[in-house]
C-alpha cells in the first residue's frame, strides 16, 4: 500500500508543505517526477522493498485541492475515476488511505513503515523524516510545493 499524505499549501494556502515519510524510509530526496510517480501509484515500493502507503486528505480539504491541482492535474471526479480504474485493472491493490485530519495523517506516517505524507511544514513532528524535492526543502525559493 502506498502511504502519502498531502496537507498544507500550494495555490490554496501561503504556507509551505513538507513531504514527510516514516523514519525507516531510506531515501532523503526525490525528484518531483519520482514524487509524482509515488502519488500516482505508479511506484509502489521504496528501493529497500518497503511498500509505499499513500495517505490523502478527504475531499474539500485544502491539502487535497493542492494535491489535485499541483500533482495529479485532475479534478475531483477525474481523481476518483483514476483510482477506480487502477484498482479495477489490478495495477494497485487499493487506492490511497483517506484521512480526515492532519493529526491522523501524521500519526499514520509515524507508525506505517514506508508511509509518506505532505503536511504543513510548521506541523512536522519530531521523528518523521522530511524529504527534499529536487534538492529543495519547504520554504526554499523554487520549492514546487510552496
Amino acid at each position: 500500500m502506498l502511504a502519502l499524505v498531502l496537507l498544507g499549501a500550494g495555490s490554496v494556502n501561503a504556507d509551505p508543505v513538507a513531504v514527510v515519510v516514516h523514519p525507516s524510509v531510506e531515501v532523503d530526496e526525490l525528484t518531483f517526477a519520482e514524487f509524482r510517480k509515488i502519488i500516482l501509484g505508479d511506484r509502489q515500493f521504496w528501493s529497500a522493498g518497503h511498500r509505499i502507503t499513500l495517505i490523502v486528505r478527504a475531499p474539500v480539504a485544502d491539502e487535497r485541492t493542492l494535491l489535485l491541482e499541483e500533482v495529479y492535474k485532475m479534478s475531483e471526479a477525474q481523481y476518483r475515476q483514476y483510482w477506480v480504474a487502477k484498482v479495477f485493472r489490478a495495477e494497485v491493490t487499493s487506492g490511497p488511505r483517506v484521512v480526515l485530519s492532519n493529526e491522523e495523517a501524521v500519526d499514520l506516517v509515524g507508525v506505517i513503515e514506508g508511509a509518506v505524507a505532505i503536511v504543513n511544514a510548521e506541523d512536522v513532528p519530531g521523528g518523521l523524516k522530511v524529504l527534499k524535492i529536487d534538492g529543495l526543502l519547504p520554504g526554499d525559493p523554487d520549492y514546487r510545493l510552496n
